[in-house]
This record gives structure tokens, C-alpha cells and sequence, in this order.
């Protein structure tokens, strides 16, 4: 059995859901992943920050605007009048959920209930194309077998079970379609995954039932060696191990959220990145097999925050490193990128929420210095760490811009450098010419 996984732009319009319905029933049995329609999550979180704002009347006009696109929608998936009186009857009763809210004290549970809309309504869409033209398929509530604890982290074993009873049901079914992003937490209300959270279902999916292949269907043939929005000539990789794509996802190259790989590589089940314009091109493979050494491919990873702590006594300071990190975990903010001196340590955050407490926090050991706005380049590979020359190229590349840190060594797979966001660009066309020699 395949699990697939179509993103927001497969599924953007009524010619591409159509274009992904033929991708599917090719009589395999399959689970089929769909995100929300492309724009849809950007809209319903503008609706939700009207609703923290408290202005009701911009919520409802952009709720009218969006039911008015997927009249558009429906009327161009759709061809009997009974099918599109169905279909509607499911987009306003969405709406009306949003819609539901106004007049409300608004938090962070209703947000959620609001996002969770998008995915509902692509794959019940979707569900309503198959119905009128007649082909056998199943829409899964992905509420009912989708878990996270406490912390937002799956629930595997629960997962597994509840997913395995739902597909009882349908001995004879081939072809199953369900929500990517959207979960029950631990207080049985809905939740979810993050943004780009639908990769991340689709690999919990695969693991739960053993499949043979996890496919995430994107607008792009699969991980390119560096950035194709700003860099020209670059190319697709053809095969990945899954410690590489999981430096590369997390370190910013947009195609693969960064927890997908991580189910899969526990269950060896290898993901296939394919491109739903262009679904005869290869793709991308990742797996446990390692091929190939040297330097791969390039992403990068914006919105950094650096922090410098200087203490003249940090070497002679037992217990030093333990206290700095004692303050990032009191408020729960994880650390990129780390280097130290004999008596300075600089660390990279993204997320920022409480930096003005960390920050004075961190005072009472040290100096400390902030640079914002700053761009995390990973460079990966296969075991980097033991060729020779990979660092002296990568610094050479670099040699007219100015690096913030450098961090090589902590993985097999990874250089990482530090530099100002205003840099990147010319940055990831130097790496790329002297790396790869495309001009």
C-alpha cells in the first residue's frame, strides 16, 4: 500500500484536482494526503487575525470572499447541478463554522478550528469529483486516527490502532482520501500539525501501516542542489540518504517540512518527491541508502537571531555552559546553531518570543550581543566531515562576505555558516558557481 501526499498548488484549481484524481487511480491501493487549496491557510489566518483584532465585519467580508473562490471552484470541478448543490451545501457549512466565532472572545483553539477548514473542504471536493464521475474512493476523517500528546508530539502506537480500525471498515476499498495538517490533541479538540504539517501526515500515515512508499507530490521535481528561486541551473538530486534530506528540510529547503523524514526512516520506508506538473520526471528518492560522497546540495534558513554571551571566566566556569541552556529551555526556545571560544559563546534562535527575558537573563553571566535578521546557509552532504577540502571550498566561495559563525563537525552531513540576510543571495550564487560550477 502507498501513502500520497498532494500539496496546496496540486490541488489549486479545478484542472489540477482533476490532474491529481488521474494520478491516483491507477487501481493501487492507496491513502491518498491532500493539503489545503493554495491560498486558502494565508486566507483563513488573515480571517483569524481579524478575529484577535476583534473587527468581525473584516472577518465576515473575507469569509464571503472565500466562499465567493470556491463558488468559482465548484463550478469549474463539477458538471451536474446535484453535485454542485452538494458541494456548496459543504463549503458554506465550513464558512459558517468560521463564521461561528464572531461575537466571541477569540484564542488559540478557535484559530485552530478555523484552520483545520482548508483541508476539509480540498478533500471533500475532491471526494464529490470521484462520486460524480463514478470512481470508487474513500474520504477518511483524518480526526478520527490522527493523535498528539500534550506537547503536540504524535501519538504513534494510538495512531496506528485507530487507523487500522478506520480501514477495517473498508475491506474491499482501494483508494482512501484524507486530510493532511489537521489532529485531535490530548484534550480531544481539534489541532494540528504546524504549517507544512500535511508531509508530516502523510509520513505518519506510511509508518502506521508499513507502507511501501511514501510520495509527496509538490509543484517542483524533487530537492534541487540549491535554491532554483534565486540561483540559476540548478538540478534536481536524484537520491538522498535520510540524514541528508532532514539537514536540508530543516535548514530551510522548502519542499519537505523537516519532520516528514523522521517516521519513515524509523520504518525504512523510502519518500519519493515527484512533481505533479511534470509527473514522469524522476523526482527524488530518499532512503537509508547512502550514495555518492562529497557535497550535494544547498538550502538555506532565514529569520535567524544570533546571540553572543561573553564571560571572561567561562573556561575556568564549571557548570557555564549548563546555565545558558538552563534559560533557553525555561522558555522553551530551541538553539540552531551553536560555537564556542575560550571565553565566548554565540548560538543561533529562531524564534523569538521571549528574547527580551532570555536576553537579560543571559546578562547576569555576561555580555551579550544581538544581531538580528540574519540567515543560517546549510551546505550537505555525505560524510563531509571525513573528505578533505569540502570546508576550504566552502570558505572560498565566501571569502567576500562577511560570516557571523561557522559550525562544521557536529554532523557528518552538514556545514553550516552564519551570515547577514542582506548577504544570502550573493551568497548562494558563489556557493553554487564554486561548489558545483554552474555559471
Amino acid at each position: 500500500m502507498k501513502v500520497l501526499k498532494f500539496g496546496g498548488t496540486s490541488v489549486g484549481s479545478p484542472e489540477r484536482m482533476k490532474n491529481v484524481s488521474k494520478l491516483i487511480t491507477d487501481g493501487n491501493k492507496q491513502i491518498v494526503v491532500l493539503s489545503a487549496m493554495s491560498g486558502t491557510t494565508n486566507n483563513l489566518v488573515e480571517i483569524s487575525d481579524y478575529y484577535k483584532k476583534g473587527n468581525d465585519d473584516g472577518a465576515s467580508n473575507m469569509i464571503s470572499a472565500l466562499e465567493k473562490k470556491y463558488d468559482g471552484v465548484i463550478e469549474g470541478l463539477l458538471q451536474t447541478q446535484t453535485f454542485r448543490d452538494k458541494a456548496k451545501a459543504i463549503i458554506t457549512r465550513e464558512c459558517d463554522v468560521v463564521r461561528s466565532f464572531a461575537h466571541k472572545p477569540f484564542n488559540v483553539q478557535a484559530e485552530k478550528m478555523i484552520l483545520a477548514r482548508g483541508e476539509i473542504m480540498s478533500t471533500n471536493l475532491v471526494q464529490l469529483y470521484h462520486e460524480e464521475n463514478n470512481i470508487p474512493s474513500v474520504l477518511l476523517n483524518s480526526l478520527e486516527f490522527m493523535f498528539v500528546d500534550g506537547d503536540g508530539e504524535p501519538v504513534m502506537t494510538k495512531i496506528e490502532s485507530e487507523l487500522k480500525k478506520v480501514l477495517q471498515r473498508y475491506p474491499d476499498t482501494t483508494l482512501f482520501i484524507t486530510q493532511g495538517f489537521i489532529c485531535t490533541n490530548d484534550k480531544g479538540e481539534v489541532d494540528n500539525l504546524k504549517r507544512g504539517g500535511s508531509d508530516y501526515s502523510a509520513s505518519l500515515i506510511g509508518a502506521a501501516i508499513n507502507a511501501d512508499v511514501v510520495e509527496i507530490w509538490t509543484d517542483i521535481d524533487g530537492i534541487h542542489n540549491n535554491d532554483p528561486r534565486i540561483v540559476k541551473n540548478t538540478h534536481p538530486i536524484a537520491e538522498m540518504s535520510f540524514d541528508e534530506a532532514a539537514e536540508l528540510a530543516y535548514f530551510g529547503a522548502k519542499i519537505l517540512h523537516p519532520s516528514t523524514v523522521l517516521p519513515a526512516k524509523v520504518k525504512n520506508i523510502p519518500v519519493l518527491l515527484k512533481n505533479t506538473m511534470e509527473p514522469h520526471a524522476k523526482g527524488t528518492t530518499i532512503s537509508n541508502k547512502v550514495t555518492g560522497t562529497g557535497i550535494k546540495a544547498i538550502a538555506a534558513k532565514d529569520g535567524l537571531t544570533a546571540i553572543k554571551i561573553k564571560s571572561g571566566r567561562m573556561l575556568l566556569a564549571y557548570g557555564f555552559l549548563c546555565r545558558v541552556f538552563e534559560i533557553f529551555e525555561k522558555y522553551k526556545t530551541p538553539i540552531d546553531l551553536i560555537t564556542t571560544s575560550e571565553v565566548a559563546l554565540s548560538l543561533t534562535i529562531d524564534k523569538v518570543d521571549y528574547l527580551a527575558q532570555i536576553t537579560d537573563e543571559l546578562k547576569k553571566l555576561g555580555t551579550v550581543e544581538i544581531d538580528k535578521d540574519q540567515t543560517i546557509i546549510c551546505i550537505v552532504g555525505n560524510m563531509i566531515a571525513e573528505e578533505q577540502g569540502h570546508a576550504t571550498e566552502v570558505l572560498k566561495s565566501l571569502k567576500d562576505i562577511s560570516v557571523r559563525m561557522i559550525c562544521y563537525g557536529g554532523s557528518d552531513h552538514n556545514i553550516s555558516v552564519l551570515i547577514d540576510t542582506k548577504n544570502k543571495e550573493k551568497a548562494l550564487i558563489a556557493l553554487n558557481d564554486n561548489l558545483f560550477g554552474n555559471n
